[in-house]
């Protein structure tokens, strides 16, 4: 696994701290918390949250401390994933491509589709006003926390483990659609679609005058004294400034500015091989876009535990039918879906399943893919308005963490062989 423990222990030990100071802050001494978290930093900002007229109109903004890390910096994440989902989508050997790739997208499937019937029929069942109340969250079930269930699946399976890999698979593809999930059925705000042409013109602009050009000039010379001056000189500035209007034309058009920096991305200079997902050893690589993505590690480490602090603040006293909803969609309907589907592209489909592994290892994995931690908590931040649905949507997130032992006793009983790596 070229040694990908590292990276994600990193991540999950800050993000755990932040989340754990939160619960506990938020329990002894609420309002206090709260206004930490919505400390206004600059009011009648150019960015922030909006504050409208009886018309509607966007009158004034003000930056909070929430705002700069979830709107702001939590771009910085989703950056990153994006990149190792680009990797797997366009390299000749991305894990995401090939009749390697279609067992866990069809798992994947259902680990969205199983938790989004369990959580909206369970709402169903308890009546039309719990149902109107909690159905726009209906995607934080979907979501797999990448770090967390990795580490996990190794404690269940092993390293070597060809589970621990499909895993891996399922929980990048996951969090793609999950981005696709924010962009389309999250807006920020009302849409101001004319302004993604911000965004697409800073994209096509970065990538044509400071990647395709050079590599153009350069063509049949082995020197490449063009790229090598822009890449020298400039490093990754460009890709900087064009990065600043990608999010400020997403905030601006009503999409969640989180999600700003993703058309950025595919413009950047990548290697032509990618070594697995969230691989340590892709550090080594000389490509720009790997070297931008070692320089944000250590930040974004910083920038999660941030996360857990702004948005793990949650009283015990909110848990309530949004809480159960979204632990029966995450603990039922993704270990089910995951099984269900799994079987549908393996066996029904006969598109086959990893040499060494076993179907009953579909629902440990579903299992273990049921920790949504990270990306539950940023959707129910973005599906409901700070309150108590809200909040008792957070729990249920945080609860996820069930998962865990979840995961250990289901490879108890189906009899899991470890497999060291």
């Amino acid at each position: 696994m070229y040694r990908v423990w590292n990276f994600v222990t990193n991540y999950s030990l800050l993000l755990i701290i932040g989340a754990l100071i939160a619960l506990v802050w938020a329990n002894v001494d609420a309002a206090s918390y709260h206004h930490f978290v919505e400390f206004p930093l600059w009011d009648h900002a150019p960015i922030g949250h909006a504050h409208y007229n009886d018309a509607g109109e966007v009158t004034y903004r003000t930056l909070t401390l929430h705002y700069l890390v979830n709107d702001l910096l939590m771009a910085f994440f989703f950056a990153i994933a994006a990149k190792e989902v680009w990797e797997a989508v366009i390299l000749k050997e991305g894990s995401l491509r090939g009749k390697k790739a279609a067992t866990p997208l069809f798992a994947t499937a259902g680990g969205m589709i199983g938790p989004i019937s369990v959580y909206l029929g369970l709402a169903l069942f308890l009546g039309s006003d719990v149902y109107d109340a909690v159905a726009r969250g209906w995607a934080i079930p979907t979501a797999t926390d990448i770090a967390f269930s990795y580490l996990v699946g190794r404690l269940v399976f092993g390293a070597g483990h060809p589970a621990v890999r499909f895993l891996l698979l399922l929980a990048i593809a996951d969090d793609a659609a999950g981005l696709i999930i924010l962009a389309v059925f999250y807006p920020s705000g009302d849409l101001a679609p004319e302004w993604l042409l911000l965004s697409l013109g800073a994209a096509l602009a970065v990538f044509f005058i400071f990647n395709w050009l050079p590599r153009r000039r350069d063509a049949g010379n082995q020197d490449r004294p063009n790229s090598t001056w822009v890449r020298e000189k400039l490093g990754f500035w460009p890709y900087a400034v064009a990065a600043c209007a990608s999010w400020y034309g997403f905030m601006m058009a009503g999409i969640h500015p989180a999600l700003g920096l993703l058309p950025i991305v595919p413009t950047i200079p990548h290697a032509d091989r990618a070594f697995g997902i969230f691989s340590e050893a892709e550090q080594y690589l000389t490509d720009l876009l790997n070297h931008i993505e070692h320089i944000l590690k250590h930040p974004v480490e910083i920038i999660l535990f941030f996360f857990g602090l702004m948005n793990a603040g949650v009283e015990f006293s909110s848990i309530s039918e949004p809480t159960w909803l979204v632990l029966a969609g995450l603990l039922i309907g993704k270990p089910v879906g995951v099984l269900l589907f799994g079987i549908l592209g393996a066996h029904v489909l006969r598109l086959g399943l990893p040499a060494g592994m076993r179907t009953i290892d579909l629902f440990v994995i579903g299992c273990v893919a049921a920790i949504g931690f990270t990306v539950s908590l940023f959707i129910a931040a973005v599906a409901f308005d700070a309150g108590p649905v809200q909040d008792a949507a957070k729990m249920g997130a945080l609860f996820s963490f069930a998962a865990a032992g979840i995961s250990l006793l289901a490879g108890i009983l189906t009899r899991v062989k470890k497999i060291p790596g």
